[in-house]
Order: C-alpha cells, then structure tokens, then sequence
C-alpha cells in the first residue's frame, strides 16, 4: 500500500514564517518601550517622585497616582504599538521602515534631553544636532543588529523606573502611606487657650518693610496692625526655601535630614499629633498632609481628580523634553481654586470697604482662606485653627483691590525687565494678602478669639527678587539671603495689650517648642529649637537647608529693604494727543474691549511685542483712557515671542464698557510717540 499524502498542518498550527514575524514585532515593542522609558517615563517619574507635594496639593489618592503611573509607563508605547500595527498593513517593507523612522525620532528626543545637561547647547543648534544624532542612531539600528539587541536588554527600565517611583521616591509615601504612630503631647497646668496659626508662603520679610525697618503701615495697614497688637521677631528665618522641607521642620521642630514626603506617615511627631490628644484640630492644609486622619477634622472638599494630574504631567512632559532650559517645577500648578470651584456657601459678611468685594469672592478668594474664616468660632474645647495659604505665593493673580488678571504661563520671572515685573506683580499680591490678613483680624475680633486665642502668622520662606538670582535655589540663597530666609514672625499671646519687637536669632524650628510652651503642652520628642521663653541663642549664625541634611550657615541681622525703582514721572499722568510713529502688537488687546469690573476681573496685564529695530531698553508707557498707568523696557525678545509686559495694578485705571489702549514710545528727551496697535 502506498503511503497516505498527511496533507496541509492543521489550522491551530503556527507556521514558522508567522513565529518569525511575531518575534519581530515583539522585538520592536521592547525596542519602543525602551526609549520610551527613558524620554518619557524615567524624565516624569524622576521629577514627580520628587515632588509628593505635587499629589498631595491635588488631593490625589493611592489610585489616583498608580493610575497615572499606569498611563505615563504604558500609554505612549500603546500608542506607537498601535501606530507600527497600522503601518504593518502596508507590507513588510513599510513597517520596518516606519519602525527605523520612529526610533530615529526617540534617539533624536533623548539626545535634546542629554544635550541639555550635558552640553550647551540650546533652541535650534541643539536640535539640530540632536536630529543628525537620532538619524545617525536610525541608520545603525537598520543596519546592524547590534543597537536593537541593546534596545530590547534596555527595555528593563521602564519597569524598574516605577518600582524606584513606587518604592524609593519621596513621593512613595503618597501611594504607599504608613501607619503614622505620632506621639501625643503631655498636657501641663494651666490654661490651654485656642490657637490660631497662619502660614504663608513666599513671603520675604523685605516686602513688607519700609524704608524705616518697620512694617510699611500705607502699603500693608493690617500686617502692621498685627505687628502693633503681638511680638514681632524680626529676626526670624525659615530654614529652607521649599516647602516640603520647611514646613515640617516647622511643625516638628527639627532641621531637614533627609528628603521625605510631607505627610504624616514620615513626619508622624508634629504639631497636629501633639495636640491632637487634647486640641481639636482643624486644619487647612495646602501642599503637606501632616495632619493624620486619626488627629484632625478634615473639611471635606472635591477631589481634584485624575484629570488636572494627567493635564500638569503633559505640561511637565513639554519642559523636559524641550531644546531649551526650562524651569520644571511642579509648583507652577499650586493655584488655589476659588469658592466657586470648591462648591462652598456664597453667605458672607460685607466688610466696610467696597472695593475687596466680597460679594464676588465666587471669583476673587481662595476658598481655602473662606473656609477658615468661617471656622475662626469659639469652642468649649481647646481648638488648633491652623491655615497654610499659598499667598503671595506665585502664579501671580491678584492686584491689590482683590480683582484677578491673566497672564502667560510662560511669562519669565528672571533677566532684565522680566524681574522687575515679577517684583511688581508679588507686591500687588501681596497688598491683596494683606486684605485677607484685615478679614482675619476682624473676624477674630467679633468672635472674641483676638483676646483670647494664641495667634501666629509668619511664612515658610521667602523668594529673590534679585536680578540674575531670582528664586529660592542655591544661587538665589549665595546672593540674596535676606530675600529667600527672613520672614515676618508675628507672635500674639492671649490677652496681649502692647506690641514690642524681639531681635533675637529665631529660626523655624522654634516655632514648635514656643506654642508648646505657650499652651502648657509637653512636647515627647526632642526638638531641635527653643522656645521663646528660653534664653535666645547665644550665636547669630543661622542653619538654612536648601537639600536636607546639608545645612548652609547664613549670617547678618534684620535685612534692609532692596531700594524700589524710582517711579517714572509719566505714572498717574493724563496724555493728550501725540504724533504717531512705530507699531506694536498687544497679545491681549481684545479684552479691553469688553470690560466688567463687577465681574472681578481685569486685563491688568499687557504683554505683547515691537519690531527689531526698536533697541532694548527703549522705554513704552502703557496707557488706558488717557492716564499712563506704567512705563516699562523693552527687553530681549522671550521664548514666547514678547519684548514688553506691564503690570497696571491700579483698577481705577479701567471703566464697565470699551477702554482705551495705548502704548508710547518715550524718546531720550521725554516726547512720547503713539505707537499704531495690533
């Protein structure tokens, strides 16, 4: 008999051609997701792991954060795998091409994000260079085997980034809390009065001085108010220029040591816990969570969800892979929401004066400071009403009548006219502050809280208004220390009659053992400060961390006020009819248009941009209806295109209806040319 022909394999049976293809595009997954990983997921996870207050500012929960882990590790290689699919319909030969061209393009991102910290280069230089090195890598990878064998090996690293984010990243305390476990405090004899603490945030001292060393009573009224009621330590510094450092220490009395999440589970000794066994707590926080849940009534509120987490990490996600040096900060997130926003009650007591507008508050006040304003109550039991505003903390939105304005995200804070801009702007918001400072001092004066309460006001840090040191970094900390460590300190003990000013060295850490000492609470750890009632230190040296565990030492007294510009005579001044000569183009010359002053928002400022020819330094007024309202340079051009933004904080500038812009150029001699607008 003749053998049977077995005929074709069964169906289920892969043939070897198709192993083959599947084992190609296996390959190319992992060679994908390897550089993936290391242009998009190891870049986000680095900056986000470092900045657990990103999270915990957005209120975001275990889910929240692994979910947005999930997408950053494994969306964008989802993406191009179903991109490399698509192309495979074509043929084999398009798909392989398009798989060089797409390595090409991700050798070509990650050589911007290595010549950025490694050479300097810059904008179009660097990313040309950058495009000859991913067409070169592109090249070897299609040629030889060599570069996608070390691809596919290298595609170990996304998954290690996430574990490292997950397990070892300051910020793995916001997905993996710990049981907190704080120590109480001892309650001693004696009364145990109310507490009321405020802390703002990038507040220097200087602002608030005048040019006599005291608070300026004209541009601040109810700091100055406080500081004639409490006792002013007017030496006081904080003890890092960020936050998740500073406040921590503030609150446990203990230097910085190493670079953990603020929230209770590595803090779980601080100021909440040891009161919280006798006080009860009502706490505001803004970008910490001290207070463990166990400890403090939490004021329910809205998460803010997955969504604002996903938008901030793209905009993140542009500043680390761009060709150009970018400030990636997560902070430039923190805006408060209005009460609008957070869903609270609209019913709040009109001051006396008109223009804070308090009866758009929807629009103009943080409902974080409206909450504790309506929490500032008497109790039978002791009660911590504690509040951390992010005032005047950047983004600068306020002028000093409570009316908000916009402004570019991508406005620079730093060089020549851009600072002194960003010194304007903080001031403004500052005068604002100072408003919400007065409701406070009312509000504890109707409640009976102002005679009987312990109340604190002061601020985590400063910031630099220096050109060229601009910030709260290291160098900002070497040039202008007297901007980034002072801060005002007001202390008011319960029924205080007399204001007085005490020039001792405090620093931050004595906050905590000084309210311990004032509430007759002991405190069950030991403590790096000393509380005021202790004899000052015997020293004037300062410790100042700008990386935990690595104390600066500042030295120097009281700073002085930084001179202010002199005004421009042209400031308040009313302009007739000029000649016309040159143009200019204003980015937001549209809302003056269409203008509500009710509504609680102005187009206060103006940015826009003039010709090549027109010098730097060439000086513009900004006029609304006739009536400079400031006068400004004109700059090197910024990233964004602009060569002049002004600040025009007076809102009697502006009237309901159609307002009137125009811009000068003011010669050498003083004449003013009408510039043609666009």
């Amino acid at each position: 008999m003749g053998r049977r022909d077995p005929g074709p394999p069964p169906a289920s049976t892969p043939s070897p051609a198709a192993g083959v293809r599947w084992r190609a595009e296996w390959g190319r997954l992992l060679e994908v997701a390897a550089l993936l990983g290391f242009v998009v997921t190891q870049p986000l996870l680095d900056v986000l792991g470092r900045s657990p207050d990103f999270f915990l500012f957005h209120r975001a929960g275990p889910r929240d954060v692994l979910v947005l882990v999930a997408l950053i590790a494994l969306l964008p290689t989802l993406a191009v795998a179903l991109l490399g699919l698509a192309t495979g319909l074509a043929g084999g030969r398009v798909r392989r091409g398009a798989h060089t061209g797409t390595v090409g393009l991700l050798l070509a991102a990650l050589a911007v994000q290595l010549g950025r910290h490694g050479t300097p280069l810059r904008g179009v230089p660097l990313l040309l260079a950058a495009v000859v090195l991913g067409a070169a890598g592109a090249a070897a990878h299609a040629r030889w085997r060599g570069p996608g064998r070390v691809l596919r090996v290298a595609a170990i690293g996304p998954p290690v980034f996430v574990v490292l984010f997950l397990f070892a990243s300051p910020s793995s305390a916001v997905v993996l809390p710990r049981a907190h476990g704080g120590a109480a405090g001892v309650p001693g004899p004696g009364e145990h009065p109310p507490v009321v603490m405020i802390v703002l945030d990038e507040l220097p001292l200087v602002s608030l001085l005048g040019p006599d060393g005291k608070i300026d009573a004209t541009a601040y009224p109810h700091f100055a108010e406080l500081a004639a009621g409490s006792t002013w330590y007017r030496n006081a510094t904080g003890v890092s220029g960020w936050t998740p450092y500073a406040l921590p220490a503030m609150l446990t009395g203990r230097y910085p040591a190493e670079p953990l999440a603020p929230h209770y589970s590595q803090y779980p000794d601080n100021l909440f816990t040891a009161l919280g066994g006798l006080y009860d707590i009502r706490a505001q926080e803004s970008i910490t969570r001290l207070c463990p849940p166990s400890r403090c009534d939490q004021p329910s509120r809205p998460e803010q969800g997955l969504g604002v987490l996903v938008r901030e990490s793209g905009t993140l996600l542009k500043q680390v892979t761009a060709p150009v040096d970018s400030r990636v900060d997560p902070e430039e997130s923190y805006r408060e929401r209005t009460r609008a926003e957070a869903g609270l009650d609209a019913a709040e007591p009109v001051p006396d004066d008109p223009r804070f507008r308090f009866d758009n508050l929807n629009e103009n006040q943080p409902a974080r400071f409206t909450s504790f304003l309506a929490g500032l109550r008497p109790s039978n039991r002791p009660t911590l009403h504690f509040l951390h505003l992010l005032m005047p903390h950047a983004p600068w939105a306020f002028l000093p009548s409570g009316a908000r304005y916009a402004a570019p995200d991508d406005l620079p804070n730093d060089g020549a006219g851009w600072v002194e801009l960003a010194r304007a702007r903080h001031l403004a918001q500052l005068r604002y502050t100072d408003r919400l400072v007065g409701e406070t001092l009312r509000t504890l004066r109707a409640t009976g809280l102002w005679d009987k309460a312990l109340i604190l006001l002061t601020a985590d840090h400063g910031v630099s208004f220096t050109r060229d040191w601009q910030g709260r970094g290291l160098d900002a900390i070497d040039h202008a220390a007297g901007e980034v460590a002072w801060v005002p300190m007001f202390v008011r003990s319960p029924g205080q009659r007399a204001g007085r000013v005490d020039d001792r060295n405090w620093e931050h850490v004595d906050l905590l053992p000084t309210i311990a000492d004032a509430v007759h609470v002991r405190i069950p750890w030991t403590v790096d400060g000393r509380s005021a009632r202790q004899a000052p230190r015997e020293g004037a040296e300062k410790h100042f961390y700008d990386r935990p565990g690595q104390p600066l030492t500042l030295r120097g007294g009281v700073p002085t006020r930084p001179p202010d510009p002199a005004p421009h005579p042209l400031v308040g001044t009313v302009v007739g009819d000029r000649p016309t000569g040159g143009t200019a183009t204003v980015a937001n010359r549209a809302s003056f248009d269409r203008v509500d002053p009710d509504a609680g928002e102005l187009p206060a400022l103006v940015w826009g941009t003039v010709p090549r020819d027109v010098p730097d330094g060439t000086l513009l007024a900004v006029a609304v209806n006739g009536r400079v309202g400031a006068v400004v340079p004109v700059v090197p051009r910024d990233k964004g295109g602009r060569r002049f933004a002004a600040l025009l904080a007076d809102d009697h500038l502006f009237r309901a209806g159609a307002n009137r812009l125009d811009l000068y150029r003011v010669g050498s001699d003083g004449a003013l040319r009408r510039l043609t607008l666009s």
